[in-house]
């Protein structure tokens, strides 16, 4: 969807990180179709009466820029809905107000990537055990199709006609999903061949990082040219607001961020509290949009 934009800055492009031995046999199989992590757009789908208030939270609270507001067709079957893009150093969010129903599978994906060669790129996410939710559709700039993967992780692959250009992030966001045992180790096998990510697997996590404070959980951070993702590998009773949230954003100063995000309408959910390598916050934005804010605490 991010593809309504695709002319506003110059491209930049970002090399992914190799493919490791827990990918298996089949990550050296498929070729990586990333573009850059600039280029992972979180999705959010907010009531349009609050879809200003929201996209103008969200750069009050990490700086950046909106690009212009426009009211669009989206989706293979008829819908209308107000689109824009909040480009902020910390990650870009692709904000949608329907102002008709939403057609099924759209709201369901958590993120939006660039792929530089989409029917490629849809072969290589079957081949790592992805399946196609709707199958490729056409927009007016590109093409776009909706996958999921084992574990029930969904998101969408784009692709322009003309490169687009977004500027470089400054901190790299994190995709988190929130998985049990029994789906992760299926996922870790199936995103980490496909985008061949470099795996970095810590099995005795502080739960407090989750709600769950005086337990361990295992967190798996996978780093590839399609950004960053952070699996939460629990038993799954993660207390409210957990697991709403889609994104969590890396921050130099929590406490300057939360300062901002207050002024801008932003509630705090969870205060600020360390646990681990560091500190961070649960926030809901206004529209409904909850994201984990965290900065990482020096040695």
């Amino acid at each position: 969807m991010t593809r309504m934009f695709a002319l506003l800055l110059a491209t930049t492009m970002a090399t992914a990180a190799p493919a490791t031995a827990q990918a298996g046999q089949a990550a050296q199989t498929t070729p990586d179709y990333s573009v850059g992590p600039q280029y992972d757009t979180t999705h959010v789908y907010v009531p349009q009466q609050q879809y200003d208030a929201f996209m103008q939270s969200f750069v009050a609270t990490f700086g950046g820029k909106l690009s212009p507001q426009g009211q669009f067709q989206v989706t293979p079957t008829p819908s209308k809905t107000k689109s824009q893009l909040a480009l902020t150093p910390a990650g870009t969010v692709s904000g949608f107000g329907f102002l008709t129903p939403i057609p099924y599978p759209f709201g369901h994906e958590r993120t939006g990537y660039l792929v530089s060669d989409m029917d490629a790129a849809v072969a290589a996410a079957r081949k790592h055990g992805a399946v196609r939710l709707i199958t490729t559709f056409p927009d007016p700039i590109g093409r776009d199709v909706v996958v999921q993967w084992p574990g029930g992780v969904n998101m969408q692959f784009y692709w322009h006609t003309s490169k687009p250009s977004y500027p470089a992030l400054q901190t790299v966001p994190e995709n988190r999903v929130y998985l049990t045992s029994d789906a992760a180790s299926a996922f870790l096998k199936s995103w980490s061949g496909y985008a061949h990510a470099k795996v970095l697997d810590d099995r005795t996590r502080d739960g407090a990082d989750i709600g769950e404070p005086g337990k361990t959980y295992r967190r798996v951070l996978l780093r590839s040219g399609y950004g960053d993702m952070h699996v939460i590998v629990s038993d799954g009773q993660v207390p409210w607001p957990y697991g709403h949230e889609l994104t969590g954003y890396t921050v130099a100063n929590l406490a300057q961020t939360l300062e901002k995000a207050k002024a801008a309408g932003v509630e705090t959910l969870v205060a600020a509290h360390t646990a681990g390598d560091r500190q961070s916050a649960m926030v809901r934005f206004p529209g409904g949009y909850i994201a984990e804010i965290h900065a990482p605490v020096k040695p």
